[in-house]
């Protein structure tokens, strides 16, 4: 499985499955909102558990 097809596999899990959308708007606005938590506050502990964005701006202090 790729990295892309994890993530909207999980997207869809966490979100999409467990909330009624009821207009796309609604569904713009809940993925919109999940990437920004996806990549901003969830923890990952493939990364050492900081979230994406830490773990990029740590390792871009470092070059």
């Amino acid at each position: 499985m790729s990295v892309v097809e994890r993530f909207f596999g999980t997207l869809k899990c966490e979100t999409i499955y467990l909330q009624k959308v009821k207009s796309l708007s609604d569904l713009i606005k809940t993925i919109d909102e999940y990437i920004y938590w996806y990549n901003h506050d969830r923890i990952k502990l493939t990364l050492d558990g900081y979230s994406p964005i830490q773990y990029r701006l740590m390792n871009q202090q470092m070059i």
